[in-house]
């Protein structure tokens, strides 16, 4: 039952349905989730307001670096222009306010998986 927690800025796309991808670190345990499962998605896990934000099948699974030059899909590294459209279907207005989030709150290189659904 993969259950992903949203911080408050992205519920409301979450929740809309504007955002249909996350992009998260591999678990410790290994138990990442696969093409086909059924995601959980919430805002405020483990608090008094937690809420969910709905649930989806997860369509895809991609490998994904973010560091200082850019981002790196499945080895592949992307355009200026490809930056920017995965940056805002993240949620981000552009790869760099992307980048910045990233630094702050995971340091950077950053290496885990984009999830689609």
């Amino acid at each position: 039952m993969p259950q992903f927690n949203f911080k408050k800025q992205f519920a409301p796309a979450v929740e809309s349905g504007k955002k249909r991808q996350t992009i998260r670190a591999k678990r410790k345990d290994g138990r990442n989730p696969h093409v086909g499962d059924t995601l959980y998605l919430f805002v405020g896990l483990r608090t008094k307001g937690c809420r969910r934000l709905g649930e989806a099948i997860c369509k895809e699974v991609h490998q994904i670096t973010i560091d200082y030059t850019g981002i790196n899909v499945d080895g592949e590294w992307l355009l200026t222009v490809a930056k920017n459209e995965l940056a805002r279907a993240d949620g981000f207005n552009d790869y760099y306010e992307m980048k910045d989030f990233f630094r702050k709150e995971h340091g950077l290189p950053f290496e885990g998986l984009l999830y689609k659904w």
